[in-house]
């Protein structure tokens, strides 16, 4: 009996994620739950564990492929079973008949006089599955899932025609939904065949595009096809030769691609990984610091067909072109820029502002943050005092934590409180939870947790969902006021800025007081003025007497 592997739910509105690192390999014995491999997607690392003890049989997904929710990892043979069904004696084989083939046993092949052949075409000669031996076996092109309450999509543009070559995880279209664009690579690599879906169609999830012939004349076929890199560059940086003294540690393939188009070695590029692990953003940075000389090296034959520019640029002089440096946009800086201007085409963004004098917070901090260390095991810092300063307004004005579903506004009687967090990768947003019912050490001790798995890239989809409010805290950057946007569907999001001392007017006398800028951005469709205004008042009262807190005043 054999367990199907398979990529698991990647959050709200990610479709699909990049195998970067198998930790078993075929024929290797796995517990249960032990961890199998690792995806990346445009915003968090994703680990797959083993959902059955046994031995690993076929690795199906390769690094560097490009897997859809729920698509086929890899399939695991269950103690008790000889292992993997290909490698078994034909006479061996539970449930098939004698002389009948591991593929055949499994619905792969159909037909006597098909050899005992693995499914996915590994191996030279690898017999067609579906009948034509000569032209390589046929392989659908389907829509990847397109995300939750996504159930159809357009077919924007298609890179590839009939009859060209293409290799694996080459885009092949781009799919257009009515909240993102969806990239479909091809499966394996092949000759293109027949486009089913054109341009401007309408399809389902789950639904074909097209078909495509594994292998076949003109194409990379061969026996290393589906191994990890097999069309990369010449010189990219790939195998047991580029890993010397590196000791096990394995590169991400999304790096390892781009240091070969970029021109780069990894003695050229510092890594910021798990045990100096070379990342995509490590490349980016490494290019941008060798002055973009290796931004102008022309691209392997197999990059796809880029799409149109959205508008044509304004004429660049010459010289100035030389010196410019053209990058591709990671898939999280794409996703934060679509979903902020979202925000902003949706919304009825208002922003206002207020300012806090913080010197009774910080003489109750600098009193009692070493006692608070030891007894707790966590620095007292500014953040749970404007957590809890939050969280006692957003009583006073519970729509500004709530949101708008339709036509129904839907209050929220518990506070989840997102924490914007900058990272060398972009913006997350990781989300404390039931932070209304946490005292001042649950809420550092929950900042102090999601902080480090922010800057490791280790946050998981289901803990940057479900915020009811948005605290950002531009200050630690210098930023003296800023207008946050809001985080949909939220109806509110506090700024926090820089504490600067300025000289203020204290019951007729000027005084020197640190101070600090606020700002309330919220959704004028559900919050009005009076109630945005009360908020922050709220909160500056908590703020410069926190005893309110305490007396819930």
């Amino acid at each position: 009996m054999s367990t199907e592997v398979r990529v698991p739910t990647l959050g709200e509105s990610v479709t699909e994620a990049t195998v970067a690192t198998w930790f078993k390999k075929p024929g290797d014995k796995v517990e249960l739950d032990e961890m199998l491999c690792e995806l990346e997607t445009d915003k968090v690392t994703v680990e797959v564990p083993s959902p059955a003890a046994g031995t690993l049989g076929d690795i199906v997904a390769s690094e560097g492929e490009t897997v859809g929710v729920d698509a086929l990892l890899a399939n695991i043979a269950e103690e008790g079973n000889a292992g993997p069904e290909e490698t078994r004696p034909r006479s061996e084989k539970s449930g098939a008949p004698q002389g009948e083939t591991a593929a055949e046993a499994t619905g792969g092949y159909s037909g006597s006089d098909v050899t005992d052949t693995r499914v996915d075409g590994d191996g030279e000669g690898s017999e067609a599955g579906g009948g034509s031996g000569a032209g390589g076996q046929q392989v659908d092109i389907m829509v990847p899932t397109l995300g939750e309450s996504v159930s159809e999509a357009t077919v924007s543009t298609w890179f590839k025609k009939p009859g060209d070559t293409v290799e694996a995880d080459e885009m092949l279209c781009e799919l257009e939904t009515d909240k993102v664009s969806v990239e479909v690579p091809a499966p394996a690599s092949g000759i293109m065949g027949e486009i089913e879906a054109p341009e401007g169609a309408s399809v389902e999830a789950g639904g074909r595009l097209g078909t495509m012939r594994r292998g076949g004349e003109g194409s990379a076929h061969s026996a290393q096809e589906g191994a990890p890199q097999t069309t990369t560059a010449p010189g990219a940086y790939e195998g047991a030769e580029g890993q010397a003294g590196r000791g096990d540690t394995e590169d991400a393939p999304s790096a390892r691609k781009l240091m070969a188009e970029k021109g780069l070695s990894p003695d050229q590029v510092t890594g910021s990984g798990k045990d100096g692990r070379i990342m995509k953003e490590d490349v980016l940075r490494a290019a941008e610091g060798k002055g973009g000389s290796s931004a102008k090296s022309p691209a392997p034959a197999s990059a796809p067909t880029p799409a149109p520019a959205p508008a044509p640029r304004a004429p660049v002089a010459a010289q100035d072109e030389a010196r410019e440096e053209r990058v591709k946009m990671t898939r999280l800086r794409q996703t934060i820029a679509k979903r902020l201007k979202d925000s902003q085409n949706t919304a009825a963004m208002l922003t206002t502002y207020n300012e806090v004098d913080m010197t009774e917070v910080m003489a109750l901090r600098n009193e009692y943050k070493e006692l608070f260390l030891k007894k707790h095991g966590v620095k007292l810092g500014f953040m749970s005092f404007f957590t809890k300063a939050c969280i006692h307004a957003l009583k006073e004005v519970p729509e500004v934590n709530a949101e708008i579903d339709g036509t129904d506004v839907v209050y929220k009687n518990f506070v989840h409180m997102g924490i914007a967090a900058g990272t060398p990768t972009g913006l997350v947003v990781p989300v404390i939870r039931d932070a209304d019912a946490m005292s001042f050490a649950g809420i550092e001790k929950a900042i102090a947790e999601m902080g480090a798995k922010a800057r490791d890239g280790k946050l998981s989809m289901a803990e940057m969902q479900g915020g009811t409010f948005t605290i950002s805290n531009g200050g630690v950057y210098g930023s003296l006021m800023s207008s946050p946007i809001l985080n949909p569907p939220q109806s509110g999001i506090l700024g926090m800025h820089k504490i600067q001392e300025r000289p203020m007017a204290i019951k007729g006398k000027v005084e020197i007081r640190p101070m600090m800028y606020l700002a309330l951005s919220y959704d004028h469709r559900i919050v009005d003025g009076k109630g945005a205004v009360t908020f922050l008042v709220r909160v500056k009262e908590a703020l410069e007497d926190p005893r309110r807190l305490l007396m819930d005043l």
